[in-house]
């Protein structure tokens, strides 16, 4: 943890410096030129996008892919570099790393003056303005949203008495169990051991909070216990594989896993692997042990601090919250809008998938927004975890380690 602290605080350290600096780092002076750097392989996609903004505007869009898992160094290069982007995708799960560099433009009301599509109220309540602020501060602007809900197959939940999704985990757990006695290899739920979020989401469902009224991470809670009942239940009752390296998409397809939750994105890559299922599989809202929570994700766009395009980075911002632009995208890559009208267009609402994620969405809530939660607080759950359902770890000792480890974590 004390490595991983060190780590953070220098990537920190070096962007601040970056953002404070007064000679360039946007990657294009300019004015008909911008790079933007998208994360992971959607850049093709990207550039499609673009393409009437680029004619209306004479501004060309150089969109450079980065892979999720190399940001952090990719962030680190330009700024010992001096060179950046002008336009950066940023997951959410980094913002507040990224807002506490100092790296990024702050979009105040004179920077979104002439930029009626950046006002904080065309987006989703829950990703926009002060809600994703830090320290006061907003350096970005949604993009894209995402969600968890239940993928299940219903042929198979139907060849085994199940005639519908369960609503509860306590059900899930019982489906699952069902499921995964049809033979040997055979499972009825899937558990992504690199997923932070679950067992988030698990303590949500139980009506309880991972942060407390000091705004610190607090997992030493009643709720998150029962949740982490449902979490190694499951385990325990062998209704999940414990192989790392599962692939969920086969293992949905193939039947051998016909329970997960996933994201949206899930649903473009089964259709992909195997159309011979349509209309055996399907979405459902994610179980609950309660309360109705899910995931609040996505991406959100900012501007590099020191672009030398920093007009043409805000017309490129304006263009992509359009209404008719998110829904382009939706249909080029699959992700959803964040722009509330998009969310209501009749072409997504009669998508009957889209009709479970807008329900979802409607509930769902963001990961506390600490310091490099991937690298740090959602490392230490997932050890945790991980320990006791593969390794034998005692369970008390290690969320005894994961409460010392986290305590401190403040998202204020």
């Amino acid at each position: 943890m004390r490595r991983r602290a060190l780590i953070a605080s220098v990537l920190v350290a070096a962007l601040a410096s970056a953002g404070c600096s007064e000679g360039g780092g946007g990657a294009a002076a300019d004015p008909k030129q911008l790079t933007v750097w998208i994360m992971g392989d959607s850049s093709a996609h990207f550039e499609e996008l673009v393409k009437p903004f680029t004619t209306k505007t004479g501004i060309a869009v150089d969109a450079v892919a980065i892979p999720w898992d190399s940001i952090d160094q990719k962030l680190t290069t330009a700024v010992a570099s001096g060179k950046g982007p002008d336009v950066l995708q940023i997951g959410l799960s980094k913002l507040r790393t990224f807002a506490s560099s100092g790296a990024l433009m702050t979009f105040d009301d004179k920077t979104l003056a002439g930029h009626p599509n950046l006002a904080a109220d065309r987006f989703l309540d829950g990703v926009a303005g002060k809600a994703t602020a830090v320290g006061g501060n907003v350096v970005s602007v949604p993009w894209v949203s995402d969600t968890r809900v239940l993928f299940y197959r219903t042929d198979i939940l139907q060849a085994a008495g199940i005639t519908e999704p369960p609503k509860t985990w306590d059900e899930l757990r019982a489906d699952a169990r069902t499921l995964a006695a049809r033979g040997k290899g055979q499972y009825g739920y899937y558990i992504p051991q690199w997923d932070s979020a679950l067992p988030v989401i698990m303590t949500w469902g139980q009506g309880g909070q991972v942060v407390d009224g000091t705004g610190k991470i607090k997992f030493d809670t009643p709720e998150f216990g029962r949740a982490v009942e449902v979490y190694t239940g499951l385990y325990a009752d062998k209704s999940v594989p414990t192989n790392a390296d599962f692939d969920q998409v086969q293992g949905f397809t193939s039947g051998v896993a016909p329970m997960l939750v996933s994201g949206p994105y899930l649903a473009g890559a089964v259709s992909a692997a195997a159309p011979e299922l349509k209309g055996k599989w399907s979405v459902a809202p994610i179980p609950t042990g309660g309360t109705d929570a899910s995931l609040l994700a996505g991406s959100s766009l900012g501007v590099w601090g020191s672009t030398g395009n920093r007009d043409g980075a805000l017309q490129l911002l304006d263009y992509l919250s359009e209404p008719q632009t998110q829904l382009t995208w939706y249909k080029l890559d699959g992700q959803l809008p964040t722009v509330k009208q998009a969310l209501a267009d009749s072409s997504l609402t009669a998508d009957p998938l889209v009709q479970v994620y807008a329900r979802q969405l409607a509930t769902a809530r963001l990961l506390p927004l600490v310091p490099n939660w991937d690298g740090e607080t959602g490392k230490a759950l997932l050890d945790a975890l991980n320990s006791i359902v593969l390794t034998g770890a005692n369970r008390d000792t290690a969320l005894k380690g994961l409460y010392q480890a986290t305590s401190g974590t403040s998202t204020q």
